[in-house]
């Protein structure tokens, strides 16, 4: 287990690993400007107080540090954990961070644990959430071994709990819904014979967060500055109440040729969104 300090979160540090030597050019200001935007402090506090914990027992205890409350219906259309399968959990993402700690702590208590999420490689700086974790940064160094993580993730002995839009959510002409959904969930599922469990999350961030984030989608394409206000946006939704809505697995066999895989990815996305 890494060791744990009163600073285990350096956005310094951070800054250095991901952009080597060039790091030295980000002007203290801009510095002092990200620590806040990550609230930095206040995550540290949060990752030295839970840091016995590792895994769902973590997942629970950042949000009962958030003191947001979850409400689950459809649990029982989770599949038996002793059935000796292994599913794809698929969702929405309205939020980019309380949902995705949300339905980890759901998935984590039904299968001990027994899950990996695809990330960003961000989110490994997280000591407690790190052991859940395959890896993923699609624009930077790892790019190229994409598919392989993907690949190791589907080939395990866990659950997968994906979010297949890749990004949280975007309002487009006042509604919030995902990106369309990649299909990469749909060809491994099949491949791995995984049966899919689709599950909606209703919750949302901020106006100021999605009028942001298109216009990053519009103008600053290679740079994702709207994820920098994510961590921003879970204090923002702190003493909330969530809804998570979990619909009948759809058997793997489903997906046959009638459709593209894009296409059977779509099918999933509206299923998730009539729930």
């Amino acid at each position: 287990m890494e060791t744990i300090t009163e600073k285990t979160l350096d956005i310094e540090k951070i800054l250095r690993e991901k952009m080597g030597s060039k790091a030295r050019f980000v002007p203290g200001f801009a510095v002092n400007w990200l620590r806040g935007i990550i609230h930095e402090d206040f995550l540290n506090k949060f990752i030295w107080d839970a840091r016995d914990l590792q895994g769902t027992p973590w997942l629970e205890a950042c949000l009962d540090y958030l003191q947001t409350k979850v409400v689950v219906e459809g649990r029982e259309n989770l599949p038996a954990k002793d059935d000796g399968r292994l599913y794809t959990f698929v969702s929405n993402h309205p939020m980019g961070g309380i949902d995705g700690v949300a339905l980890g702590a759901v998935i984590g208590r039904q299968y001990d644990d027994r899950f990996r999420y695809l990330v960003n490689d961000l989110l490994m700086n997280l000591p407690g959430l790190a052991p859940l974790c395959i890896p993923i940064n699609k624009t930077g160094r790892q790019a190229r071994n994409f598919p392989q993580m993907v690949e190791t993730g589907f080939r395990s002995d866990y659950h997968m709990l994906m979010f297949p839009a890749g990004l949280c959510s975007r309002r487009h002409n006042g509604v919030i819904r995902d990106l369309p959904w990649k299909k990469t969930f749909i060809v491994k599922s099949v491949e791995t014979q995984r049966d899919v469990v689709p599950i909606h999350f209703d919750g949302r961030n901020s106006d100021f967060f999605y009028r942001l984030s298109n216009i990053c989608d519009r103008y600053v394409k290679k740079v994702n500055i709207a994820m920098l206000f994510l961590v921003d946006e879970m204090y923002k939704n702190m003493g909330n109440t969530f809804h998570i809505k979990i619909g009948e697995p759809i058997p793997w066999q489903t997906f046959d040729k009638s459709k593209t895989p894009m296409e059977w990815a779509q099918f999933v996305q509206d299923r998730v969104y009539e729930l």
